[in-house]
């Protein structure tokens, strides 16, 4: 056989696997053995993220790694940004007082609201 088609039987082999697998884990979901938990914590840091509520992160509590790893179009910069103004300024009482954060705007909050707890 030719490189190609090795190429493309590997390549087909890896997502019949990586299918199977995901498929293996939302059915032991499905039938309460593998609490939503567990899967999410395999992907999400501990911490400032709300377990039961995967993929939220607390803004008052969370780190910046956190942080960035949750939210949409937020990198470690921004994220360090909203952990410093919440140390200097003290814990936030809206979700909408990000747009105080130099850096964040209006459209990176509304983006993010779905993902945020404070």
């Amino acid at each position: 056989m030719n490189n190609r088609v090795i190429n493309a039987l590997y390549f087909s082999l890896a997502l019949g696997l990586a299918g199977a697998t995901s498929l293996i884990s939302h059915s032991a979901l499905a039938e309460n053995k593998v609490p939503a938990t567990s899967l999410a914590s395999e992907h999400l840091p501990e911490g400032g993220i709300i377990q039961g509520e995967e993929g939220l992160a607390s803004i008052n509590t969370s780190t910046a790694q956190e942080l960035a790893a949750v939210m949409n179009g937020v990198g470690l910069k921004k994220a360090e940004a909203i952990v410093s103004y919440r140390d200097k300024y003290g814990p936030f009482s809206q979700l909408e007082q990000l747009k105080e954060v130099p850096g964040i705007g209006s459209a990176l909050v509304e983006r993010n609201l779905s993902r945020l707890k404070l």
